[in-house]
């Protein structure tokens, strides 16, 4: 493939709610372009974006993958992203590289809330968006329906530019808004067609749309709005040169009617692509920052190359694999860049053009231009690449935080070291997938945007490393405190011939406010007890704090008070005070009305109105505490607080509340006190699990 100028390329993610069409429209642009020849299928697993086994297994896609053709002498680079929000990871590394996002809506789901995230990254990103309705040949489908609806999300300013008409079984035939013509596709899935000048009814609507069209564009420019408002109107050149100015703005987003499964409407797009859609250059500076940790730019017109790295997996074939996007100079394979993140220099091996699996080799790519390239030693998604002459570092992604939890079991000893290699790779490859080994509750807990994430990524671990794992409920971390006073007084005495053990301890506890810890004291007056004993015993109380007493969990709020006791001259040390001191203390503790906290957490979650009384309701048999509700467009917000116990598999249950629609996030608020009831079954379940351990 030939090297191209930044004007020349096109460089777009395609996002949208999951099963909206987003792979069957890349599809059938490679169709258009001439990379394949026929369309493959989701079904069969055919299809040049979903290739692996996870996708293909779920019908889903799991990973953006990187496609690329040439139309109308221009390079489309093409990232198809999963719909599904588990794998968010992947649209916004996509996005964060794009020029232009397309977004993708089908005709029957209509605006769902992967469209709206896709909608508000990509405005995040600063980069212009455009539209595409999709699955017109459905039966029943109502564009004008679905286009008030975009309208009512993302303003008055939806404008289409192309109408459907002939909607339903059998759709293949548009009206052109741009060149008043009436476009009728060929229903063998070329993606080919014939225009001719609309008339009658048809011609009265694109007059109506081409006028409100010329008024957009008039305000991308002031001396097209001055012709405007001279002539009334704008020829069709002063109209195209404005077009683009006028989506760079935002001033209009065009939407498109297309039946990608079909490849009908395609072509037409993709022409607008060529012609209008954002380039490279359209982004000539982007933010960064220099070495001396000021705020720089980066200029696509630089002969230094900076380049950043937005995706990296792993592959038995070919090892880790880095996707990157350049923001100035050139790349050709033995380069040496600089990672200004890990602070290491990479030396360039092959650098390849991708259509999914199929790997092009080139032996350099130019600024704007997107590839991917092998074996670099150490450098992860979201670092940045540059030259030695000029070291930046660009921004990066700020990933949402995972809100689903499990704890990883081990189904076959030794493989520990494995496990550690799989999941910190996971997380290389992925940023929004986190784990870590709690040591308070003795598990690995994995934690992820949702169940389907959490269920790939533990498919990725067996297959990859051949570890035998099963992911389990992640175990709470309660805390035990007290709600009275209460005095103790221990005495240890151990005689085994020889020196002895003795201590005697006297103490008394009492509540504190919640969050305030564990405090220490001690009143000691008189010689019974000398004061070189008192860190034994704080450290035999801190002891028990950190074991707990009542269920195995830490103690909190509550202060301690070592105020008397005894000791012997010769048999009283350190060993002997510790135990006392722990002794004392789990007696005082017993007597002081004991009891257990949970952790509460604040949620917020976003739904369709008609879904909102389910979730209320669905909160309430959760003991959750409504806290309040906003309106964001169409959708609801509702903030509550809810125990943890009460939040394993949350986000699953939102999904089929909203069927698919509703979306959650959660955060730690604080403890409280645990019902009666659910104590004591917590302390049985604990006291079980102990005696099976031992």
């Amino acid at each position: 493939m030939q090297t191209y100028q930044p004007g020349d390329i096109r460089n777009f993610a395609i996002v949208g709610h999951a099963s909206s069409g987003k792979t069957i429209l890349s599809e059938a642009m490679l169709v258009c372009g001439g990379v394949i020849h026929r369309m493959g299928s989701i079904t069969n697993g055919s299809t040049v974006s979903d290739y692996h086994v996870s996708e293909q297994q779920r019908q889903i896609s799991v990973h953006a993958s990187l496609l690329h053709t040439e139309w109308l002498g221009k390079k489309f680079n093409i990232i198809d992203t999963p719909g599904y929000l588990d794998f968010i990871s992947e649209g916004l590394g996509a996005l964060r590289v794009g020029d232009f996002a397309l977004v993708v809506v089908h005709v029957h789901h209509g605006v769902g809330v992967g469209t709206d995230q896709g909608w508000s990254y990509a405005t995040q990103y600063r980069i212009p968006k455009m539209i595409v309705i999709n699955a017109m040949d459905k039966e029943q489908a109502n564009f004008e329906k679905v286009l008030a609806q975009c309208r009512e999300h993302y303003g008055e300013r939806v404008f289409p530019m192309n109408w459907p008409v002939n909607p339903g079984p059998g759709f293949n035939t548009v009206l052109d808004v741009m060149r008043s013509e009436i476009v009728t596709y060929q229903k063998d899935f070329s993606g080919k067609f014939q225009e001719v000048p609309a008339t009658g009814d048809w011609a009265e609507k694109v007059n109506q749309l081409h006028k409100q069209l010329i008024e957009y564009i008039a305000e991308s420019d002031d001396s097209l709005l001055e012709k405007f408002f001279d002539k009334g109107n704008l020829t069709e050149d002063e109209l195209r040169a404005g077009v683009h100015a006028a989506i760079q703005k935002q001033l209009f987003i065009p939407v498109f009617c297309t039946s990608a499964e079909t490849n009908i409407g395609v072509a037409r797009l993709m022409d607008f692509i060529a012609k209008y859609g954002s380039s490279p250059v359209d982004r000539e500076k982007v933010e960064a920052v220099g070495a001396n940790g000021n705020e720089t730019q980066v200029s696509l017109s630089s002969p230094e190359p900076v380049l950043y790295v937005f995706k990296t997996m792993s592959e038995a074939q070919f090892g880790e694999l880095s996707f990157f996007r350049l923001y100035s100079g050139s790349v050709k394979v033995g380069t040496e860049l600089y990672n200004s993140d890990r602070r290491i220099t990479e030396k360039i091996g092959q650098i390849y053009i991708l259509n999914g699996k199929n790997r092009a080799p080139v032996n350099s790519l130019n600024a704007g231009d997107i590839g991917a390239v092998v074996k670099l030693k150490d450098t992860h998604t979201g670092n940045t690449l540059c030259s030695p002459r000029m070291i930046v570092t660009l921004s990066k992604v700020v990933y949402p935080k995972p809100n689903v939890h499990a704890a990883l079991k081990l189904n076959s000893k030794g493989e520990e070291d494995k496990i550690a290699t799989g999941l910190a790779a996971l997380h290389e490859e992925d940023p929004t997938f986190l784990y870590h080994v709690d040591g308070e509750l003795h598990q690995t807990v994995m934690s992820a945007q949702g169940d389907l994430h959490l269920a790939v990524l533990t498919d990725r671990l067996k297959r990859r490393y051949r570890v035998e794992i099963e992911l389990i409920p992640p175990r709470i971390p309660f805390r035990e405190t007290i709600k009275a006073r209460a005095e103790s007084k221990y005495r240890h005495k151990k005689q085994t011939g020889g020196a002895g053990q003795f201590a005697e301890v006297w103490m008394r506890i009492e509540p504190r406010p919640r969050n305030t810890g564990v405090e220490f004291t001690q009143t000691l007056s008189g010689q019974n007890v000398d004061r070189v004993y008192v860190p034994s015993v704080e450290k035999g109380v801190m002891s028990a704090c950190t074991e707990g007493i009542l269920a195995g969990y830490r103690v909190v709020d509550l202060k301690i008070d070592f105020y008397d006791g005894k000791m012997h001259p010769v048999d009283s040390n350190d060993i002997s005070f510790q135990i006392a001191g722990k002794e004392a203390f789990k007696e005082a503790f017993t007597n002081a009305r004991p009891g257990l906290l949970e952790p509460i957490y604040n949620l917020e979650i976003k739904i369709p109105e008609d879904a909102l009384g389910k979730v209320i309701g669905d909160l309430s048999s959760r003991r959750g505490k409504i806290l309040g509700m906003d309106t964001d467009g169409s959708f609801q917000v509702v903030k509550a607080q809810v125990p943890a116990m009460e939040l394993y598999h949350y986000a699953t249950t939102v999904r089929s509340l909203t069927g698919g629609r509703g979306i959650h996030a959660e955060e730690f608020s604080h403890y409280e006190e645990m019902p009666r009831e659910l104590e004591q079954k917590v302390i049985a379940e604990s006291k079980s699990r102990k005696a099976a351990e031992h």
